[in-house]
């Protein structure tokens, strides 16, 4: 029978206490790596926000935790065809009434959101939700939200607007075409390459 000293015992506790301390680090870096690589730029801007990595990290894991218990549905080719001809009328719409095209284009949005299972909160709310599924677009919505409301201020111009209708149109894209399931693929591919593809307005 082997008996160990109270040093002997004291160093094969450090160690396991050691070995612990590795694989939990380990495991967090593999949770943040995975978290990076899902928000893109939203995580960095989560960070800043909060303060601290842990605290973003627990944020974006509730959004995980909140949009998984949505019904997120795509459109079908119907809905797609009656949304992306509604955004190409608001788009025309800019030439003669630029404010009233961006005011038209956030409530299109807000629409698309609802028929796509997104609950329609405050617009934070709708911007933390939508991170989940597209973080490299939120920060486009955002940005064309801020744009509205400086208008509303007085505080932005018309070229200020047009920006905000590519901020949109930009995130527009990505709900009415994501997820693409095989029986929309024709009509997705048809409604990229015709409408979503024009010049922007000027």
């Amino acid at each position: 029978m082997v008996t160990l000293t109270p040093l002997e015992v004291g160093l094969a506790l450090l160690a396991l206490v050691l070995v612990v301390a590795i694989a939990i680090m380990i495991v967090n870096n593999r949770r943040r790596a995975q978290l990076r690589a899902r928000f893109g730029p939203e995580y960095e801007r989560t960070v800043e926000r909060t303060g601290s990595s842990r605290r973003a990290e627990a944020e974006l894991h509730e959004r995980e935790r909140r949009v998984a218990a949505f019904t997120i549905r795509p459109l079908s080719p119907q809905q797609a065809d009656a949304f992306t001809g509604a955004w190409l009328h608001v788009q025309g719409q800019f030439v003669d009434d630029p404010q009233g095209a961006v005011t038209r284009a956030d409530a299109l949005l807000t629409e698309v959101m609802e028929v796509r299972g997104y609950p329609i909160a405050d617009f934070e709310q709708r911007s933390a939700d939508l991170s989940v599924d597209h973080p490299e677009v939120v920060q486009n919505y955002r940005t064309a939200h801020d744009i509205a409301l400086r208008h509303a201020r007085g505080e932005a111009d018309t070229e200020d607007l047009r920006r905000a209708m590519i901020h949109y149109r930009a995130l527009f894209d990505d709900l009415i075409h994501e997820p693409v399931d095989h029986r929309m693929a024709p009509s997705v591919s048809r409604l990229r390459q015709d409408d979503l593809r024009r010049p922007d307005p000027r």
